[in-house]
Formats: C-alpha cells, sequence, structure tokens
C-alpha cells in the first residue's frame, strides 16, 4: 500500500445497509475499499464494552486488500425492552495491519475510523452480545439465602393467599370497613355480620376466621354488594373479564410459601433420552428422577429435592443435580428450565444477560425525587458498613457520612438531609458494594453511576436491581431472606422471593405464575400494600389466565422503592421525563423506547446520545448488497486474521495471502468457538423476534428452532 493517508481522504461513499448486516463497507473514489467485518465483543463492565473486529483495507480497484484487526471500546446505550443496544463513544485502542509499519498512517487510520463508525450507528442484539461475548463477569451473589419455603401441593384447583405475617386489621375510610391491611388480596371485615369476605374473580368466599375456613358464598351483606358493584365497575373499565369457571380452595399462608398442584392425582410422563419424568398434569415445574427415586421442582430459579411430594423439600444446588437434567433437549416440553441447570447454554446466556444493563442519561438540572417518611426519618445501621438505611419510609434512602442517598427507579440522588432537596448524584456511596443480602437495599449494588458530564449523568442497572441475581452457574429470583414491614400509622411491606410462582424466561425475564384469577388484586381500593416482584403488572407464566398482565392496583413494593412501576416494559427508566434512554429508529416490528420515556417527544433523534452530533441527511430505505462479502472472516486476540472456506475449514492470513490451517491448532478451535457462540446468538435474536411478534412477550418458546408455542388468548 502507497499511502494509507491518501486512502482515508478519498473515501467517499459508505454503503449503506440493513443495520444489523455485516460486514460494512466504505468504498474510495479510486474504487478502493475498507471493510469492517462483524465486532467480535470480548468484555463488557461498567456499562463500557471492549472488543476487537477483523477489517481489510484496499486503496484502489485491483489492489490485493490488507487483512488486519482493531480493537475498540464504547459504551453501550440498551434496551432490554428490544433487546438492542447501540454501541456509542466508540474509541479505537489498538490497530493491527500487517505491512504497515508508519506510526503516524495508523494513528491517521485510527482517528478516521473514530470518525466515521459512529455514523454507522452500530447495533449489537443483546442475544448476540451476551453469546459472543468472551470474558465471564463477576457481580455474583454468594450470599443468598436458600432455605425451602413451606411447600403445599394439592390435587384440587386451589390459591394461595398470602399474608405479610400476622394478618392486621385496619379501618379503611374509603370502604367504610375493616380491611387486613398486610396483604395484596382484598379482604375485609362486614359490619353487619362481623365475618370476613375475600374476592376472588367472580366469586366472594366467606369465613369467621381470617386464616381458615373459607368457603365461597353468593349470600353478600348490603356493603359488600356495594364492594362487589365498584370491583366490577372496575374490571369493565379495564377490559378485564371474569376468568374462573369454577370455586376453588382457599389456602392462607402468613410466611414464605409456595403452592404446586397438580389437575388431579400427579401423571407423570417421560422425557427422551433421559431418566427423568415430568408432572404432565401440573403447570409447575415437577420432575422425578427413576433412579433416585427422589422429586424435583424449581422455585424461584431454586431447586428442592424430596423423597415425596408433601415433603419435606430440601436445597439442592444446580450443578449438584443429576446428571440427566442437561440432557434435557432443547425445544422438549419441559426446555424452560435449562435456564436453571449449571452446565447448560441456557444457564450461560442466563448468568450473561444478568450482567447486561439497562442504561440511561439523566438530566442534571431537572431531575429530582421525592421522598415520606412515616414521622421524623428513622435510620438503622446496615449491617457490615458504616452507613445507615431509613426504615420508616418505602424509599430507599441511605445515610454514608455526612450525606444521604436515595435510589429511585434506577438513578442515585444525594442530599445534605434525610428530608431533601434531593439532585442527581455523579458517584454512590463507596460502602454500597458490601452491602449484605439481609439489607432490603442489597439490590442498590446493582445501579451504576458510569459516567458524568456538565448536562447528563450516565447511569444504568442489571437485572439484579430487579431482583435476578447470578447464584453460581445459574439466576435466582430474590434473596430468599425474609424481611420485616414498617408497621405504624402507615404500612410499608418489603420484597419477597416465594409466594408468587415466579419462573424465569430467557427475553422478558421473571414472571409471575399465580394459581388465581387476575381479581385477586382488586388492592387499588383502601391503600393496602403490596410487597411481591418488583414490577408492576409482571407478565403471567403461560399457560395461567390470558399470558398478558395483571391489571389493577398499587404500585408494587420493591427494596423500599415503591416508585418502581414499568408498567409492561422490562426497562424502569420509561417511568421518568427527565431521563433519556436508547432511541433509534430500525425499520422493523419490534417496539423502541421513547425519549424521553412516556412524554411522546421524539423531536431530536440523537438526544439519547451523550455526544451530540450534527443531524445527518436521512439515508435511503436499505438494501442488502449483492457482492456483499460474507461475513466469515475473524481475528483471534493476537489480531491473526481467519476466513471460514466455503468447506467448513479455516484459512489464515499469512504474507498477503490466505493459507490453510491444521485443524488441531488451538487458534483455530477458538474460531469454532467464535463462529458457534455468533450462530448462537443469531439464534437467539431470532427465537427473540418470533416471541416478541405480535405482543407475546409471555410465550414459551422453543429455543432451538424458535419456534414459538402458542400463548393463551384472553377469555372473555
Amino acid at each position: 500500500m502507497k499511502s494509507l493517508a491518501i486512502l482515508i481522504f478519498l473515501v467517499v461513499t459508505f454503503t449503506a445497509s440493513a443495520q444489523n448486516d455485516w460486514p460494512r463497507t466504505m468504498e474510495t473514489a479510486k474504487g478502493g475499499k475498507i471493510i469492517m467485518y462483524q465486532p467480535q465483543p470480548e468484555s463488557l463492565k461498567d456499562g463500557k464494552l471492549t472488543g476487537r473486529a477483523a477489517v481489510s483495507v484496499r486503496e484502489i480497484a485491483g489492489d490485493e486488500p490488507i487483512f488486519g484487526a482493531i480493537w475498540y471500546e464504547a459504551y453501550m446505550l440498551t434496551d432490554r425492552d428490544t433487546r438492542m443496544a447501540t454501541m456509542d463513544r466508540i474509541k479505537i485502542t489498538n490497530v493491527k495491519l500487517p505491512g504497515i509499519e508508519d506510526a503516524a498512517k495508523i494513528e491517521r487510520f485510527t482517528t478516521f475510523l473514530e470518525s466515521e463508525i459512529p455514523k454507522w450507528d452500530i447495533e449489537i442484539s443483546l442475544d448476540d452480545l451476551l453469546a459472543t461475548i468472551e470474558q465471564e463477569q463477576g457481580n455474583i451473589s454468594d450470599e443468598l439465602k436458600n432455605d425451602p419455603p413451606k411447600v403445599i401441593y394439592t390435587t384440587t384447583p386451589s390459591t394461595l393467599v398470602l399474608v405479610d405475617g400476622e394478618p392486621k386489621l385496619e379501618s379503611d375510610e374509603q370502604l367504610k370497613m375493616q380491611r387486613v391491611l398486610n396483604t395484596p388480596f382484598l379482604i375485609v371485615q362486614s359490619t353487619e355480620d362481623k365475618r370476613y369476605y375475600l374476592s376472588a374473580g367472580k366469586y366472594w368466599y366467606v369465613s369467621t376466621s381470617i386464616k381458615e375456613g373459607w368457603a365461597v358464598t353468593t349470600k353478600l351483606p348490603k356493603t359488600i354488594q356495594e364492594l362487589d358493584k365498584q370491583i366490577k365497575k372496575q374490571d369493565a373499565s379495564a377490559g378485564e373479564g371474569e376468568e374462573d369457571k369454577s370455586p376453588r380452595a382457599i389456602i392462607i399462608s402468613t410466611g414464605p410459601t409456595e403452592l404446586i398442584q397438580s389437575k388431579g392425582e400427579a401423571d407423570f410422563a417421560s422425557i427422551k433420552g433421559t431418566s427423568l419424568l415430568y408432572m404432565a398434569n401440573s403447570d409447575e415445574e415437577i420432575f422425578m428422577d427413576i433412579n433416585q427415586q427422589k422429586y424435583f421442582v424449581l422455585l424461584s430459579g431454586r431447586w428442592y429435592e424430596a423423597s415425596a411430594l408433601h415433603g419435606p423439600w430440601g436445597f439442592i444446588a444446580s450443578d449438584k443435580l443429576p446428571p440427566d437434567f442437561q440432557k434435557i433437549p432443547e425445544g422438549s416440553e419441559k426446555d424452560n428450565v435449562l435456564s436453571s441447570v449449571a452446565g447448560t447454554e441456557a444457564a450461560k446466556d442466563a448468568v450473561m444477560d444478568a450482567q447486561i444493563p439497562q442504561t440511561a442519561k439523566v438530566d442534571r438540572k431537572t431531575a429530582t425525587c421525592t421522598v415520606k417518611y412515616d414521622g421524623e426519618p428513622k435510620f438503622e445501621k446496615i449491617e457490615g458498613t458504616s452507613m445507615s438505611l431509613a426504615m420508616n419510609t418505602s424509599s430507599t434512602v441511605m445515610q454514608s457520612g455526612n450525606k444521604y442517598f436515595c435510589v429511585e427507579n434506577g438513578v442515585w440522588f444525594e442530599s445534605a438531609t434525610a428530608k431533601g432537596p434531593w439532585s442527581v448524584s455523579t458517584e454512590r456511596p463507596a460502602e454500597v458494594d458490601k452491602i449484605p443480602a439481609s439489607s432490603t437495599a442489597y439490590n442498590t449494588k446493582y445501579v451504576y453511576i458510569y459516567d458524568t458530564t456538565p448536562q447528563y449523568v450516565y447511569v444504568g442497572y442489571t437485572p439484579g436491581y430487579m431482583g435476578c441475581y447470578v447464584y453460581g452457574p445459574t439466576v435466582v429470583y430474590g434473596t430468599g431472606f425474609y424481611y420485616s414491614p414498617w408497621y405504624g400509622p402507615y404500612y410499608y411491606p418489603r420484597p419477597v422471593t416465594y409466594g408468587f410462582s415466579m419462573h424465569y424466561n430467557p427475553w422478558t425475564g421473571w414472571s409471575m405464575g399465580f394459581h388465581y384469577s387476575v381479581g385477586f388484586f382488586h388492592v387499588g381500593f383502601g391503600h393496602g400494600g403490596y410487597w411481591g416482584p418488583p414490577v408492576y403488572r409482571p407478565p403471567y407464566r403461560p399457560p395461567y389466565h390470558h399470558g398478558g398482565y395483571y391489571g389493577r392496583g398499587t404500585t408494587i413494593n420493591h427494596y423500599g422503592n415503591t416508585n418502581i412501576n414499568i408498567n409492561r416494559s422490562n426497562n424502569i427508566y420509561n417511568n421518568r421525563k427527565d431521563v433519556a434512554t436508547r432511541d433509534v429508529s430500525r425499520g422493523d416490528t419490534r417496539p423502541r423506547s421513547t425519549t424521553p420515556a412516556n412524554t411522546g417527544d421524539n423531536k431530536a433523534a440523537n438526544r439519547s446520545r451523550p455526544t451530540q452530533q450534527p443531524a445527518r441527511p436521512a439515508q435511503q430505505p436499505a438494501t442488502r448488497d449483492t457482492q456483499r462479502p460474507q461475513n466469515n472472516v475473524l481475528t483471534d486476540k493476537q489480531g491473526n486474521v481467519y476466513q471460514k472456506s466455503n468447506d467448513g475449514n479455516w484459512q489464515q492470513r499469512n504474507n498477503n495471502q490466505w493459507q490453510n490451517t491444521n485443524r488441531n491448532q488451538p487458534s483455530v478451535n477458538q474460531m469454532d468457538r467464535q463462529q458457534q457462540m455468533r450462530d448462537r446468538g443469531n439464534t437467539r435474536e431470532n427465537n427473540f423476534n418470533n416471541n416478541n411478534r405480535g405482543g407475546n412477550m409471555g410465550g414459551n418458546v422453543n429455543r432451538s428452532s424458535g419456534a414459538t408455542r402458542p400463548a393463551p388468548t384472553r377469555r372473555r
């Protein structure tokens, strides 16, 4: 190559293409090309992605291209709803072009790439990222509690009614009667007959005791009849239909409990190629290993074993399960548990997914938060730290030194006093990482501050903030600890791990699998607390109900933060008008975030970008370049370049020509692994697109083929 500098200034055309098409090509006035092949991510830490990519450079038509490698780092603007990320503020950290020894030329080439690549709006699907990233990540929670909850097995349709400790009655001014305060269910005491009434879908249940003796009734006192009218009116306005076909047995629990049930006596079916049976007439994940004659059940991502379905149940680590769990075929009826089985690709994907943050930028001038206390602020020391946590508030407020910090909807705020005023924080307390899982502030460890400018603070949170923790080789839901609520003039509940039948989905995260109709959740009446899953309207796990989201209710409490209300979204930043999230137009059917969230204001397409760039002319609709080179060139960590030939073998670029390689070389095995991970990433992305098409965010997906099992439709 005669002059790399000349090549740079002769680049006149960027070959437009679909956002996810690789490689990308820039053409020169003399017919030369710079080609960048699909990036190979290496690590993701503090919102910054590092990686490498193979490149080829040709000055003029007819020249032999020079193949080499570039290394880069970039901040990721992510959106977990669309499962896409944009590479932003890209910096080229190293360039290797064999035959080009002039440092000044390499520097000019580097500067040129740093100016040109951002114009490409490079997008990476999160599924491709987590499948191809090479470096194992941290953030492993090794101090969670795995003591088994009370497990109740029934063969008749039953409903688990959770009460946060002993039932506490309180006069409800709106309802004009006594109501059980510490439950998300509507349980009231009639002023006429002094009996207790429980609303459940189209049925009412009555009992003389809160904790037992419930039976369906059609004879309602006048006060309950009026309440029933209000509920039906609310159902009608919310578009909710009645779903209960028959009454259910009511089971009251005042502690950590899970209900597992079958439709009649247990009926087991075999899993091909294994010694495992699964309970075919149950919506739970219940198995039997015929070799050990033991039962296994999956609860909130944790495995428990027993010799009988009625227990007693004991915790078993995911890497201690019978080996046949790893042999459950992808695409089979029970492949959804593979994410919770150590050693499977699905489990590895889930662990990596838990490291990918949802990111946003916060306006330092306008963002603030409001904290309310039940009386004067009361703080208690956080074990293992010098910090203290406010107890009599629904917000997460911590004192560190002479400062106060509050985490609200994934943003850190600070103040000189416990009552505010609050401003966006540019740093979080140094001891946050020391907060133990026994504290309700534990999840704030997973809310980060990445960077600051005079106008913005760049923030993000990983799924740990929402209760999804990496525990060893798999992910689990909740810490497993029981947190005592605050009782005073106000009731501030805390989050729970068990009781909501939480199940993991590889794209939408954790979803609930209630054993009852949505009609149970009439918590919009009065101000009863709700301490359950850390989202508002989380998806049901099919085949329960209509596969959608339960309506009604107050904002769900999550680790002391009642402001988390993601409203059918995996992005809690969508609730803030002072926060901007990723906003990239893509011409496909996937949803995208609003910028700023929920304002309907999309005046500037680049508002979500940390560095404001001049607006560029709109490109014409992209068309696939039929002359596009194959996306079959990769580079190893040393910058050696390899090409996969049509016969499936790898060739290495040496002395400006391709040479066959020995299949037994470690570098060739590395290339095979890279290609396999890339293929898996493409499959995962296709699965997500198929799963999400038509709004089916709760569907049960065949992860091997991308086929989606039909989700239930809403019954009217």
